[in-house]
């Protein structure tokens, strides 16, 4: 066969041998290491048989894509040093991109605090001066700076003043307003509503009032106190009256006389507190509890008192003491074992007992027995021993109320 018009017999040697080169597909792929004088050789000599050749081998010498390995493929680029070798470099030691903007930026913007801004010590105190004054339930003083016809404004010490309407100015109708609260007078409010928009609350002399009022008729029901009322009303159920500004009740049932009720209106009556509660704003009162608590005036801890058995109950008995009523517990009997109490005392049976709780408020007396024994058991033994001796038992006891007395009046 004839050998192909433009191609050498060298040429075509050449390029059996490089047809006829086996690749072991079995090594692993290695990194290449081309030179540009390399790669104008192997270019020239990988020409197709079907294609004529140039015998002038370009200058410019193409991108050879070199075989796929494991490493990062890397290009070769025109108008490189000869002899350059394609190292293993990782992503992570790759140069970053230049950025032309942070070439033209000679200087390196620093924030600092000058005489605009706030620093973390002048902006909490510029929150605390601006926060509000005055939270629901909250008592203020102030000062009267202004008068308007449906109210006046109070100075509380906030960014705003404090407005407070004219019917929560006092308990009742007020008829010389400008002359009760004139300009400058101090005074002590509650807060009723929160700021609103403007940063301003509502206030309430009236309120701060009756806040009051309650909470000295809970001393006074405590203590079990007695007050005089005034009877403004009556109703289906009893009668009203005014206590320190709050509306009272006095129920038909709790009247020594509760028949002809309505005629006590316009009239006083000594009473006593029942229930006093400020949540529900509900405030009893009683006559009869009055008339007991009156009785109670009398007594002191460790008086030996004498009365009648009314009633025996599963916990006690419970004692006529003239009027009143006292309760002997089962606990306060006696310091034996008890199997029934009717082995002790019966109904209508007259006994002697000491004092030794008085609760006004509850309208309660407590008694005890156990105290008049010598030995434990002795009033299951011999009861009426113990009921003769009761004066002279009584006398060894008093000393052990006078400690207790001396005890709460220290605390």
């Amino acid at each position: 066969m004839l050998p192909m018009k433009g191609v050498s017999d060298k040429d075509a040697q050449k390029d059996k041998k490089i047809k006829g080169k086996k690749i072991d597909s079995k090594k692993p792929p290695q990194v290449l290491h081309i030179s540009k004088k390399d790669s104008d050789r192997e270019k020239n000599e990988t020409c197709d048989d079907n294609q004529n050749l140039s015998k002038e081998v370009k200058k410019d010498a193409e991108t050879i894509k070199p075989q796929i390995s494991e490493f990062p493929i890397i290009q070769e680029e025109d108008n490189y040093s000869t002899n350059i070798k394609f190292e293993d470099k990782s992503y992570q030691n790759l140069s970053k991109p230049l950025n032309i903007q942070d070439e033209d930026q000679d200087f390196t913007v620093e924030r600092k605090v000058d005489e605009f801004d706030f620093d973390e010590r002048a902006f909490l105190e510029a929150l605390n001066e601006n926060e509000p004054i005055g939270s629901t339930g909250e008592t203020i003083k102030g000062q009267v700076i202004a008068l308007e016809n449906d109210g006046l404004y109070i100075d509380i010490g906030g960014k705003a003043p404090g407005y407070m309407p004219k019917k929560e100015c006092g308990l009742g109708v007020i008829t010389n307003f400008k002359e009760k609260f004139p300009i400058g007078l101090e005074m002590e409010v509650l807060v009723i509503k929160e700021q609103n928009a403007d940063g301003m609350v509502t206030v309430s002399a009236r309120a701060l009032i009756l806040r009051q009022s309650w909470e000295k008729v809970s001393i006074s029901a405590k203590n079990g106190e007695l007050i005089q009322v005034l009877i403004n009303g009556f109703n289906r159920g009893g009668l009203t009256c005014d206590v320190d500004g709050l509306r009272g009740f006095i129920p038909r049932s709790q009247l020594e006389d509760g028949q002809d009720y309505q005629s006590l209106v316009s009239k006083n009556l000594k009473v006593a507190f029942l229930e006093v509660n400020p949540e529900s704003r509900k405030l009893v009162l009683s006559e009869k509890k009055a008339s007991l608590v009156a009785k109670f005036a009398d007594l002191e801890l460790g008086q030996l008192i004498e009365g009648k058995v009314l009633v025996v109950k599963p916990y006690g008995f419970f004692i006529d003491l003239g009027g009143a009523s006292g309760l002997l517990h089962q606990s306060s009997i006696t310091k034996g074992s008890i199997r029934d109490l009717r082995e002790i005392f019966g109904e209508g049976e007259v006994i002697k007992a000491l004092v030794t709780e008085i609760d006004l408020e509850r309208g309660r007396i407590g008694l005890n027995t156990a105290l008049l024994e010598n030995t434990p058991g002795e009033l299951i033994i011999d009861k009426g021993k113990v009921m003769i001796e009761a004066s002279e038992r009584a006398l060894k006891t008093k000393a052990l109320f006078d400690k207790k007395d001396l005890e709460n009046d220290s605390q």
